[in-house]
């Protein structure tokens, strides 16, 4: 979990007492556990859940446009992140299940003057199965510290397709980048060992997020990774071999992105592992909106059908 294992950056925050409820107390160390199989039918089962405070899950939906997704909204009884949480998520994929998980509304990270938050993720997508996890947005109130790790481990012949937005504060009320810090690494494994990791540091107070090369005049940044592992030669889904390859799903992606509010754009991934779609803009919604368009392609191009409408009221 994300308490075992401080990352360096925050250390030294690590060491500082909550005064409220404490590291690890009832309500602070969530636990959430989600596992999806197909049946007989070739129809996506949540066929295990496990949740902790603060996190809840109710029934797996059927709505999706294609027959076969299970889909997943992860709900939190709290108001937001608060400091000294420390929240573990394990998702799995087995053989021949298709899954879509997000989360009921944006993340807010609080106010913190004591310790940090910290978030583990782990996915796993088993041969032939295909897998989404695309939170809500997570917005940094004034002051917090966040570390998010992330796991991604896919099988030959599997999709993933993982998206991040992050929100420097509460823009409408003109507070941008008064967040003390925040770190989040995504490393994706296969069989053979890693295939890429990408990792973003921001930290106000020192470093200038705002400087050329970094976010420059944008506040609000997103990622959607669209993991496509080459299949393997005993691979006989017939999904993998429609599959398109990663160039010329980069070159789709792209076109779909160039011509947004926000500024974003798509390449290939190392290891020929997938695409990254990168988009940077003024607000969450032109950033999302972007993000979702190269999902939706995506997923035309991965499942045969279109994304859903991802507004969940």
């Amino acid at each position: 979990m994300a308490a075992d294992a401080p990352h360096p950056a925050f250390e030294g925050y690590a060491t500082e007492t909550v005064p409220q409820a404490s590291v690890g107390a009832p309500g602070k160390d969530g636990r959430l556990e989600l596992t999806f199989a197909a049946d007989e039918a070739g129809r996506t089962q949540l066929v295990r859940d496990f949740a902790q405070a603060p996190f809840h899950v109710g029934r797996a939906l059927d709505h999706d446009l294609h027959p076969d997704v299970a889909t997943v909204y992860i709900q939190s009884s709290t108001g937001g992140v608060a400091q000294g949480d420390r929240h573990s998520v394990e998702i799995s994929a087995s053989e021949g299940a298709i899954a879509h998980v997000s989360t009921a509304s944006r993340t807010r990270v609080l106010s913190m003057e004591h310790n940090y938050a910290a978030a583990s993720v782990s996915l796993d997508i088993d041969r032939g199965s295909y897998l989404e996890y695309l939170p809500e947005p997570t917005v940094f109130n004034t002051d917090a510290r966040y570390h998010q790790d992330v796991t991604l481990r896919v099988a030959p012949g599997s999709c993933a397709v993982f998206g991040d937005v992050v929100v420097p504060g509460r823009l409408a009320c003109d507070e941008h980048f008064e967040f003390e810090r925040y770190v989040s690494q995504l490393r994706v494994q296969d069989g053979a060992g890693l295939l890429f990791a990408d990792t973003t540091d921001l930290h106000p107070a020192q470093d200038d997020p705002t400087a050329p090369g970094v976010l420059d005049e944008f506040a609000v940044y997103g990622s959607l990774y669209v993991v496509v592992p080459a299949a393997s030669s005993s691979d006989e889904s017939s999904v993998t071999d429609e599959r398109p390859k990663p160039a010329s799903l980069s070159d789709a992606l792209h076109k779909r992105v160039a011509d947004c509010e926000a500024r974003a754009g798509a390449t290939a991934l190392p290891n020929d592992a997938g695409v990254l779609v990168r988009a940077l803009g003024h607000s969450a919604d032109s950033v999302t909106d972007a993000l979702d368009n190269a999902w939706n392609r995506a997923r035309t191009d991965l499942l045969g059908v279109s994304a859903p409408d991802p507004r969940k009221y």
